[in-house]
């Protein structure tokens, strides 16, 4: 059965669906790319799930150490109250005063789809879904942190390979809205699925193992 990988791109979501081929789905919203997937064992979805409230989450500083010298691609997760917030100055203030941290413009700028996921996940959508990073999931199939950055044309072409090298041949063409590297990160975040539906999957922090969220899966 198959599984599906998800990342966001300017126009919605890209997904990834695997079940030994591999086919690329583009969406306006969460719950269309859903169901345009048709049945799934589980979904992993570059996007915060289970926001913190207190105190900044464990699995962003566990991420990081996945990714040495590339670290700066992991995102601290806003605060459960940035949700809220009408624009980046308020954003920012609620995110502070929560978590001690300021908020970075470009979490900011993902709050609209944090949302959109929690809200889809509020109407009980029955299919297991769990938070990847792809960065840290092509290191963990590389063995080592990548190197070239995922828009550069060597570290494209690596992501290509390592993707290929590990059942998935995914074709990743620029479309309208959709960049590459948006399509090689959502054929990553598929890799985490399968995993985590074969039970090889890594959770970042290990435990407790039976709750989905608030962790990373690779």
């Amino acid at each position: 059965m198959a599984v599906l990988g998800v990342d966001g791109c300017k126009i919605g979501w890209v997904g990834v669906v695997w079940d030994g081929s591999t086919a690329v789905l583009v969406a306006p919203t969460i719950d269309r790319l859903v169901a345009l997937a048709g049945d799934v064992e589980a979904v992993a979805i570059d996007i915060p799930i289970g926001l913190p409230i207190d105190e900044p989450r464990v699995a962003e500083r566990l991420a990081r150490k996945e990714l040495p010298g590339r670290a700066s691609t992991v995102f601290n997760a806003p605060a459960s109250a940035v949700l809220e917030a009408g624009d980046y100055h308020a954003a920012n203030a609620s995110n502070r005063a929560a978590l001690g941290l300021g908020l970075s413009k470009q979490t900011w700028y993902l709050v609209p789809k944090i949302r959109e996921v929690r809200d889809w996940i509020a109407t009980g959508p029955g299919v297991p879904l769990i938070e990847s990073h792809p960065e840290v999931c092509f290191a963990a199939m590389n063995g080592g942190v990548l190197i070239d950055g995922k828009t550069t044309a060597d570290g494209e072409a690596y992501r290509r390979r390592l993707l290929a090298d590990h059942g998935l041949a995914v074709v990743a063409e620029r479309r309208r809205g959709v960049a590459v590297d948006d399509i090689l990160d959502a054929a990553a975040t598929a890799w985490s699925a399968r995993r985590f539906v074969d039970g090889d999957a890594e959770r970042l922090p290990p435990e407790p193992r039976d709750q989905l969220a608030p962790a990373i899966w690779l």
